[in-house]
């Protein structure tokens, strides 16, 4: 084994973070005019590959399997099982991203010069399955799913149980602004309005700050099902005098991980008896834009609150609620 391949499985995050950096990581793009480019990707592009990379990364040293000892049955478990959630296995891989991985991991092997390329065999064998890149219905819950949701949101009055009525309102952000779990985590108490608007609703405006490198700066609207318990956890958080600016923090005022919100939100499925197949954060924010067109709101609206960047992208959520219409839709 040469030294490059040693260093790639001893610290395969590291060694890929420097690699996407470098106009060869460009180079090994499918398109034509990828060829011939002289500099390398933008830092906001980098950054999201480097995202991905390092969960198969993580996903591959909780198996421990070294990054050049992965085999194409590897590659296709992790898209079976999307990624480690404490000790869950979690799929959250849809069929457009599980393509993105592989090719993303495919330049890797071929960067290495691995020989035959787990990820091309990879590709074949889940477009031979006809498995991974075929879209998956979007989920959303209806109306008295909706209902037995809120009803099953933590609850207390306890003082010392605070973080029940962050976790409500957190859970309550996503359902009635429709953020995505990287936007309610990084949420800005400033963002917030506190000032209502004609129907009771607040607007969110929220900007890239403390958010994902693909989230745009939009406004939202929280409806008025979450208003009363968002507002009274913005004062509590204040009473409470925890640092920092973000909505919904961590006691030392720092950013909540991802993990804790996807099982806050499974949890409340759970208790809530509701059994839907992505049981994460999507599936609140697809309720929300499913709830919006029922409400009359237009597309091009819909898709400005929902910090999209093309029109065409709500066509889903118009797909999810004529599916929502049927009661075996989970």
């Amino acid at each position: 084994m040469n030294s490059v391949i040693e260093h790639w499985d001893a610290d395969p995050i590291a060694c890929f973070g420097k690699f996407v950096e470098t106009i060869e990581f460009v180079r090994t793009g499918s398109r034509p005019a990828d060829q011939t480019r002289e500099t390398p990707m933008r830092a906001e592009g980098a950054k999201v590959y480097k995202f991905m990379f390092g969960k198969f990364a993580r996903w591959l040293a909780s198996r421990g399997v070294p990054f050049s000892k992965a085999t194409h049955y590897d590659l296709l478990m992790f898209l079976e099982l999307g990624s480690v959630v404490g000790n869950t296995q979690v799929q959250d891989l849809n069929s457009k991203i599980s393509y993105r991985y592989l090719r993303l991991i495919e330049r890797c092997y071929h960067h290495l010069k691995i020989a035959p390329n787990p990820a091309r065999h990879a590709i074949f064998g889940a477009l031979k399955q006809q498995r991974y890149f075929k879209d998956t219905a979007m989920v959303a819950l209806n109306a008295g799913e909706i209902e037995r949701f809120m009803a099953a949101l933590p609850y207390s009055l306890a003082p010392a149980e605070w973080r029940r009525r962050r976790d409500r309102a957190i859970q309550l952000t996503m359902l009635f602004a429709g953020l995505r779990v990287s936007e309610v985590l990084g949420l800005l108490v400033d963002e917030i309005s506190l000032q209502a608007e004609l129907d009771g609703s607040h607007k969110i405006e929220l900007t890239p700050q403390q958010k994902h490198s693909t989230s745009y700066e939009h406004t939202t609207i929280l409806r008025p099902p979450a208003v009363k318990d968002v507002l009274a956890w913005l004062d509590e958080r204040s009473r409470l005098q925890i640092p920092g600016s973000l909505a919904f923090p961590a006691p030392s005022g720092k950013r909540l991980n991802a993990t804790t919100v996807y099982l806050q939100v499974k949890s409340t499925l759970a208790s809530a008896k509701i059994d839907v197949k992505r049981s994460g954060g999507r599936t609140l924010r697809n309720t929300y834009a499913v709830q919006e067109i029922t409400l009359g709101t237009e597309k091009p609206t819909l898709t400005k609150q929902l910090g999209l960047a093309l029109e065409r992208s709500t066509d889903t959520y118009i797909n999810a609620k004529r599916q929502n219409e049927n009661p075996d839709h989970t």
